[in-house]
């Protein structure tokens, strides 16, 4: 039995003006509430601090905890629920690292005494120094990059067999990178101008297979990261392995629409491009929705029954796979149809 009928036809290509507003809409908006938040929050893997998990055996006002960290000179401190609601559990965040000994966590059992009585329970206690989480944070960052650039590698090379050309270009931009970091220009600013300059490049040397792959990978990052910073979620360790398997997961989607692409055009020379790359989508769409649902399947059952430890890491999936799916199908491959747009004028 076939979930997808071999004589679909869908107009996916016909769509593509609607497919971009709505991509233009979801990047400008995540820009926007980034800028608005000044930027991801950053946990304390990331921006150093403290952090408690706390646990009460009774319902607890976070006010009332915040009076009982504000005994301890913790009034800066940040509160907030954890998990599900009746667990009555409670992350404590503070910037300042401190010494997580049995000292520390008495004092904080003693100072929440008059919170939740003598049942405070310790879960976990975490430190990250400043110096630590910029650490991080920069090899985090440098990490995505360098995987985005790999995949220019790998794309040019399988679908233009231009394996010299793209490496040449992306061992410059790491060259450009590392060699500017030195001079202790923001990572973030060089890692986003390294990305423009290379969409440019590929622009110009008709790497038009890379162009399309990364444009979508750039897609999905940017969106999953926007509405992180819709909602108001933390940046942590676990988020960023996440992001890197968004970008894997959204590659493969790509890559067997690419595939597909290829090997029709080789077939069907006299046929138009816009009816190949249509023709192409639709061969590949029953696989592709067949493995976002399976993959969605598992990432929302870890999302609901995970608990708090990974919750924000199975949000972040279940981002990825949504928008990877339609990125594949509604910006890397319609990509190439601009890019034929062009060398036709």
């Amino acid at each position: 039995m076939q979930f997808i009928k071999s004589d679909t036809n869908i107009d996916f290509i016909g769509k593509r003006k609607i497919a971009f507003i709505l991509s233009i809409t979801l990047i400008v908006g995540s820009i926007v509430s980034l800028i608005a938040h000044g930027g991801p929050r950053y946990g304390i893997d990331f921006a150093g601090g403290t952090l408690v998990q706390i646990k009460f055996n009774q319902t607890t006002e976070i006010n009332s905890i915040k009076s009982g960290l504000a005994e301890i000179d913790m009034k800066k401190a940040s509160v907030q629920s954890f998990g599900a609601k009746a667990d009555n559990e409670y992350l404590i965040r503070t910037d300042n690292p401190v010494a997580t000994n049995e000292g520390f966590t008495r004092t904080i059992k003693e100072a929440l005494k008059t919170a939740g009585g003598d049942d405070v329970q310790i879960q976990r206690v975490e430190m990250v120094g400043p110096q630590v989480g910029r650490d991080l944070q920069h090899k985090a960052l440098m990490a995505m990059f360098f995987a985005l650039l790999f995949i220019t590698i790998y794309i040019s090379g399988r679908f233009e067999l231009k394996w010299l050309l793209s490496g040449v270009v992306a061992g410059t931009l790491m060259a450009m990178v590392y060699f500017l970091s030195l001079f202790q220009v923001s990572i973030a600013i060089l890692i986003v101008s390294a990305l423009v300059a290379s969409l440019i490049v590929f622009w110009f040397l008709q790497l038009k297979y890379a162009m399309g792959a990364i444009l979508a990978l750039i897609h999905d990052i940017i969106i999953t990261v926007g509405l992180f910073s819709v909602f108001d979620k933390e940046f942590t360790l676990p988020i960023i392995a996440a992001l890197l398997t968004i970008i894997g997961y959204s590659l493969n989607d790509t890559i067997i629409v690419f595939d597909r692409i290829r090997e029709n055009i080789g077939k069907q020379r006299k046929s138009l491009l816009p009816e190949i790359i249509n023709k192409s989508i639709n061969q590949t769409m029953g696989r592709t929705i067949l493995t976002s649902l399976t993959t969605l399947f598992v990432v929302v059952t870890l999302f609901v029954l995970g608990g708090g430890i990974i919750h924000d890491f199975a949000f972040a999936l279940i981002i990825g796979v949504v928008v990877g799916t339609y990125s594949s199908i509604f910006v890397a491959s319609p990509t190439l149809l601009a890019w034929q747009g062009r060398m036709k004028k």
